[in-house]
């Protein structure tokens, strides 16, 4: 951890800059890096915890941070102030224990129809790939592309897998698909470019609950195969 971050502070991260003219812009890095991305979720609680007259929210990503705020309280050098001043704190905070999400997952089938291509792809089996995929607990990167969609990380190397050459125009509710080094879950129906080696009957999104989403950024979830048919749609 301590290594990535002097690395990223040698090569001018973390830095600030603005985004119209009610939001700043935190970078912490310029790749896809699990150290990085606690960096993002420490800072996003911290300045939770502490905000600041017109702070309004703030947006995590895999290396940055959108810092919303409301120019008639405070203006951009302010709020860019207080965000440097809680950067300069960033080696005693952390983002905290994460909560654990566990996700049942019925591989291949109907339900994950690029299991078996995904496996041949990488010349292992198919139960290969369900195990290398169950057998971690992702990180939640950020919330993004459709409501609810959570961007999980690192996934195995093993397992790394470049998206459909065509997307699906429909992949449903409850599809877990993985995309070069990520894993994800589609929310809702849509379309779809991942590839899709599962699904769960798991509800991820309702505009109706608060928060709407079962997944936030920093959480912790782990896939748990399945295979009664009960729960098969």
């Amino acid at each position: 951890m301590k290594e990535i971050r002097n690395r990223g502070y040698e090569s001018g991260f973390p830095s600030c800059e603005p985004q119209g003219d009610s939001a700043l812009l935190v970078r912490m890095g310029d790749q896809i890096d699990p150290g990085v991305n606690r960096q993002v979720h420490a800072l996003f609680h911290e300045l939770n915890n502490k905000p600041l007259d017109g702070y309004m929210e703030s947006i995590p990503g895999y290396c940055t941070l959108l810092v919303k705020y409301d120019p008639l309280k405070n203006g951009y050098a302010e709020i860019k102030k207080w965000v440097k001043k809680t950067l300069s704190r960033s080696n005693k905070f952390s983002p905290g224990k994460p909560k654990v999400i566990e996700v049942p997952v019925f591989y291949g089938g109907e339900q994950g129809p690029d299991l078996e291509d995904v496996a041949k792809l990488h010349h292992l089996s198919v139960e290969d790939v369900i195990r290398l995929h169950s057998r971690e607990t992702y990180t939640v990167y950020f919330i993004g592309f459709l409501p609810g969609f959570p961007y999980l990380g690192p996934l195995d190397p093993e397992l790394e897998t470049p998206r459909l050459e065509t997307p699906r125009r429909v992949v449903k509710a409850g599809s877990v698909g993985i995309a070069g080094k990520q894993t994800g879950i589609y929310p809702l129906d849509s379309p779809g470019g991942w590839r899709i080696i599962g699904w769960t009957p798991m509800k991820l999104f309702d505009p109706a609950w608060e928060p709407p989403a079962i997944f936030s950024a920093g959480d912790a979830v782990k896939f748990v195969p399945r295979r009664e048919e009960k729960f098969l749609p």
